[in-house]
């Protein structure tokens, strides 16, 4: 049972990094209708180039490989503090989209781009901003990312796929979707990996896997809002 209950945990904290990877790709994907094939390279890219320059690096902070011990079930502090800030990114897109003028603008284009043209809405405008929100999330979840896995030009690729599972098994048209699919996903992947003959190397193959069942059997996700 307590084996069991510290792979939920490990689940949802795994979920954490998925939630703050997939937010800029769903806010990009549901408000510009683009796939954005390159959001796991910029995920990573972006913290590269911005912070690290060309060479390899990571990140080692005085608190990495100590943890919360509750029982038998150990909380690992970098993935603790991974699924706060993930939960307050969410906090701040959802408060921008639905706090603000240039939010509701946002949410607007999404929903008509047509309508929100006609009543004085800059498309362009609001095409930039929101592909530059995106790639200000995907920086973040870099460097929540860099706590505990090496930074190399090419370590964010299999984000992408993992980005898009997550937004497919939440849903598109609301940050809560994404939250829920994040988590889902995380716990999917960790209890399926732990399974009998199966390892971290049948991660990409669950995410197809979840990727068909979602498509079949709720197209529209966890929480997404119909079309």
């Amino acid at each position: 049972m307590s084996q069991f209950a510290q792979q939920v945990v490990l689940g949802l904290l795994l979920g954490g990094i998925y939630v703050a990877v997939a937010l800029g790709f769903s806010l990009v994907w549901g408000i510009l209708n683009i796939v954005n094939l390159a959001h796991g390279a910029l995920v990573i890219v972006s913290l590269l180039l911005l912070i690290f320059r060309a060479d390899f690096r990571s990140v080692t902070p005085s608190y990495s490989g100590t943890g919360l011990h509750l029982g038998s079930v150990i909380i690992p502090y970098i993935r603790l503090g991974g699924l706060a800030v993930a939960l307050a990114m969410a906090g701040v897109l959802w408060a921008i989209l639905n706090r603000t003028r240039i939010g509701a603008a946002i949410l607007a284009v999404g929903a008509d781009r047509d309508a929100a043209q006609l009543v004085g809405v800059d498309l362009r405008h609001i095409y930039a901003l929101t592909f530059a929100i995106g790639a200000a999330f995907a920086g973040v979840a870099g460097g929540i990312i860099s706590t505990f896995q090496s930074i190399t030009p090419t370590a964010g690729d299999p984000y992408t796929l993992q980005a898009f599972a997550v937004v497919i098994l939440g849903g598109l048209g609301r940050v809560s979707a994404t939250i829920a699919g994040g988590l889902a996903f995380g716990l999917i992947e960790v209890l399926g990996q732990s399974a009998p003959g199966l390892g971290s190397g049948f991660a990409n193959a669950i995410a197809f896997v979840v990727l068909v069942l979602v498509l079949v059997i709720r197209p529209r996700g966890l929480l997404g809002r119909l079309a």
